[in-house]
């Protein structure tokens, strides 16, 4: 399990669960379809390895090592946050802070499905109120990002 943790986070970071949340707000959605808007138009081309897909779970081609998107990522003073678009329709929000690693998976229109953090060769599924409430943390982070 180490040894697969480590390949996840370094493959993200080389790149650059709660069940499936509660229906979204349309404003967190139209924020949803807002962040992918501008990682199409402003993200750097990148790639997602297909074990960090399947360990949150988005579907890709038997066989391929590695799938396209579009990226961006910004550090402050210990945190780094990446965002990726992964087929126009996934949203993947990773944010790497001191000790852990969390992963939130949503669409584009349907919202969060997913939250995992990653800690001391674990990966762990967030506990849904926990999830959403990172995730809309998150989605504000990536709001304002758009807004400059």
């Amino acid at each position: 399990m180490r040894g697969a943790l480590s390949a996840l986070l370094a493959c993200v970071c080389i790149s650059a669960a709660a069940s499936p949340g509660a229906p979204l707000a349309p404003l967190e959605s139209v924020g949803l379809r807002s962040i992918a808007g501008w990682l199409k138009a402003h993200g750097a081309d990148g790639f997602l390895a297909t074990d960090v897909a399947d360990a949150v779970g988005i579907p890709h081609q038997s066989g391929a090592e590695l799938i396209a998107a579009r990226q961006r990522g910004f550090r402050d003073a210990e945190v780094l946050r990446i965002a990726q678009l992964v087929d126009g329709e996934y949203l993947l929000f990773v944010v790497q802070a001191p000790g852990e690693v969390y992963f939130y998976l949503s669409t584009v229109r349907g919202g969060l499905r997913k939250a995992l953090v990653a800690s001391r060769a674990t990966l762990t599924p967030l506990e849904a109120a926990e999830a959403e409430s990172n995730f809309g943390r998150e989605v504000l982070y990536w709001e304002q990002k758009v807004a400059r």
